[in-house]
C-alpha cells in the first residue's frame, strides 16, 4: 500500500505519482497488461495546491450525446459548495479525474481506479 500526502504539493504531482503507483510502473516486473499496481490512499485531499489562475481556467467537459448536451464546469465551480462536506467531495473529485486521465484508456482503467482511495 502506498500513502501519498498531498498536502501544499500541485495537483498534477500528486495525480502522477498515484497514476504510476495505480499501474504499477515502480516494479521491476512490469507488465502493462496486467493490474500490477498497488492500492493507493491519498491524504489531506482538501489541502491540494493549485497555481497560477487553474481554479478559474481549468475546465471539465461532458458531454450527454444529445444536441446540446455538453456540460463545461471550472475547478473552482467544483470545489466550491456551501456545505463542507459538498466541497471535500469537489477536492476528492478534482483529484480522480486528474488519475483517471492519466491513466490508460483500456479495459483496466476501471479496475485500477478501484484501488484508489482518497481521504481529507
Amino acid at each position: 500500500m502506498i500513502t501519498i500526502d498531498a498536502q501544499d504539493k500541485t495537483l498534477g504531482r500528486v495525480a502522477s505519482a498515484a497514476a504510476k503507483a495505480l499501474m504499477g510502473k515502480h516494479k521491476v516486473g512490469f507488465v502493462k497488461n496486467q493490474i500490477m499496481g498497488e492500492e493507493v490512499t491519498i491524504l489531506n485531499a482538501t489541502k491540494i495546491k493549485i497555481t497560477g489562475d487553474k481554479a478559474l481556467q481549468k475546465v471539465y467537459l461532458r458531454y450527454s450525446g444529445y444536441p446540446g448536451g455538453q456540460k463545461e464546469e471550472t475547478y473552482a465551480m467544483l470545489t466550491a459548495a456551501t456545505e463542507t462536506k459538498k466541497a471535500r467531495r469537489g477536492h476528492k473529485e478534482a483529484i480522480r479525474r486528474a488519475i483517471m486521465g492519466m491513466l490508460p484508456k483500456n479495459r483496466l482503467q476501471d479496475r485500477r481506479i478501484k484501488l484508489l482511495t482518497i481521504q481529507n
